[in-house]
């Protein structure tokens, strides 16, 4: 008979297997998070690049398309003639576009301070829910563009009005995801840290915050997607500067080109603010499923 040991002791791999390894030093756990943080960088920006390339070859179909068809340059210019337009107008127009910048970024932020906050108050307060919330949907039914003559009426036409289309535009879909994410709290996580004496603040901290983050991150995303049409929207009612602004002159005189070079670079303002946001969700929830590649799900 054949005697066949299993023991880790005799079994090179089992030694292997059931050894221990070493505990890591802080710094070497340092170190392991910041490659991992290295590493969901890297893996964010090669899918971004697949991205770049979709859109480059979109232009260059553009380009074909209009080349081999013939059509009119006031109906749809090429995307070269786009590009040598707005070189000639480089500077002009970039100053309006900073002008518009700042009122993106600065009602988008404020959105975020007033409706994270409210939004944590409305989901751990009967009263809060059911008095104040049915009035923010009822002010999210009524339509922007016929609020900002108001604005324009009582904050004349400086940057005050801009800013608050543009908080009011982002502020529903925040508030919404940041209800929806500090209500989905497990009711059993929360009994069991209550057993081990955890204080309010600590479980906040620890469990209802993680926990809500990625559903906040989502209102975040389609807040930063809605802020530069905002901002241009507000730019449209009354405005002597800014892309909304010379988007309608440019419109007026049918110059094509610059309409669409002024509409992609719009498209190009609003997709840094998302992928700033994106980017800040990536490495603040690195561990939530959402983060995970899609191959990655696959092999799940």
């Amino acid at each position: 008979m054949f005697r066949h040991s299993t023991a880790p002791s005799t079994c090179p791999r089992l030694k292997t297997r059931y050894r221990r390894d070493p505990p890591m030093s802080d710094a070497a756990h340092s170190a392991l998070d910041d490659a991992e943080r290295e590493s969901a960088l890297v893996a964010w920006l090669r899918r971004r690049g697949t991205a770049i390339i979709v859109f480059v070859l979109l232009f260059f179909a553009w380009e074909l398309a209009v080349r081999v068809t013939g059509i009119k340059e006031y109906l749809l210019p090429p995307p070269s003639r786009v590009y040598t337009e707005f070189s000639k107008r480089f500077e002009p127009v970039m100053a309006s576009a900073w002008v518009t910048t700042r009122e993106i970024v600065a009602g988008y932020l404020l959105a975020i301070v007033v409706s994270v906050p409210l939004a944590l108050w409305i989901a751990y307060s009967r009263f809060m829910e059911n008095a104040v919330y049915p009035v923010i949907v009822f002010l999210q039914i009524i339509p922007k563009i016929a609020v900002a003559p108001l604005f324009i009426i009582w904050f004349g036409f400086g940057f005050t009005p801009k800013l608050l289309v543009v908080f009011l535009l982002s502020f529903f879909p925040i508030i919404v995801s940041s209800i929806a994410g500090f209500k989905a709290v497990d009711p059993d996580i929360m009994d069991f840290a209550r057993t081990t004496g955890a204080s309010q603040w600590k479980m906040f901290a620890m469990i209802r915050l993680p926990q809500a983050l990625p559903q906040i991150f989502t209102g975040l995303k389609v807040g930063a997607a809605l802020a530069a049409t905002a901002a241009v929207v507000a730019e449209f009612v009354a405005s002597d500067r800014g892309l909304g602004y010379l988007l309608l002159q440019y419109n007026g005189n049918l110059d094509t080109p610059m309409v669409f070079a002024i509409i992609i670079l719009l498209s190009m303002i609003g997709l840094a603010v998302y992928y700033v946001v994106e980017l800040i969700e990536r490495f603040t929830i690195p561990w939530h499923v959402s983060q995970r590649p899609a191959a990655e799900e696959t092999l799940a």
